[in-house]
């Protein structure tokens, strides 16, 4: 295999730091096992012993604070340069880092006796995608919204990405919504607006009419 046939990808450097160290730190040291890190062609995975603790669920675990080692975790807060960030922070840095390269956030996966964390290289969809994905399941989207789950940052440009998509067609302002209440849906096509089918006029018609051919009598003497 040469190397014209391999491909270089590249994963955030914070992300991989964070989830690694938030792996060793808060891992469950009663179980007698290692933390786990596996490469693929597409994905990192980092696998550490025990459950997510106490209140702490795959749901809430980027808002939730909890630490199950405090005692490690003060003690290397205490390092000039500490490896690992406040409670909490870290997983947030590793996710912000994955949306700034343009790739999907990591998955979290609660196991049997164990958590793992899967670090996918796979591009995020478009604004405009992700914002049609989501009028799938919901009826109507905000900016908030569209900026949460698109990862643009700024409201001014979820705005223009509205607008852009309003002219395409994809979407729709709906009706008495204004200013910070203002909603999307997907546009609504009235039956009476569709175009109808098209039909052939009548001069076409005629022209493709075949003609009947004439018939040569021919008198014999």
């Amino acid at each position: 295999m040469g190397d014209d046939s391999l491909e270089s990808i590249k994963y955030p450097t914070e992300t991989l730091h964070e989830i690694i160290t938030n792996a060793i730190l808060h891992r469950d040291y009663s179980i007698a096992d290692d933390v786990h890190i596996r490469i693929f062609d597409n994905r990192v995975e980092v696998q550490s012993p025990g459950r997510l603790p106490a209140h702490i669920t795959t749901d809430n675990i980027l808002d939730e604070r909890f630490a199950r080692n405090g005692i490690v975790v003060r003690l290397l807060n205490k390092f000039p340069e500490p490896p690992n960030k406040d409670v909490g922070e870290g997983l947030n840095t590793a996710f912000a880092a994955m949306h700034d390269l343009g790739l999907k956030e990591p998955a979290i996966f609660e196991k049997e006796n164990s958590v793992l964390v899967i670090i996918k290289h796979e591009q995020l969809a478009s604004p405009e995608e992700a914002i049609m994905d989501y009028l799938e399941k919901n009826p109507t989207i905000r900016n908030r919204d569209a900026r949460k789950i698109s990862h643009v940052r700024a409201d001014h440009q979820m705005k223009s990405i509205f607008g852009r998509m309003v002219k395409k067609g994809m979407i729709e302002q709906v009706p008495n919504t204004r200013t910070s209440n203002t909603a999307y849906r997907r546009k609504v096509v009235s039956p009476a607006m569709e175009k109808p089918p098209e039909l052939f006029p009548l001069s076409e018609i005629q022209k493709t009419k075949p003609q009947k051919k004439g018939i040569d009598q021919k008198t014999t003497r």
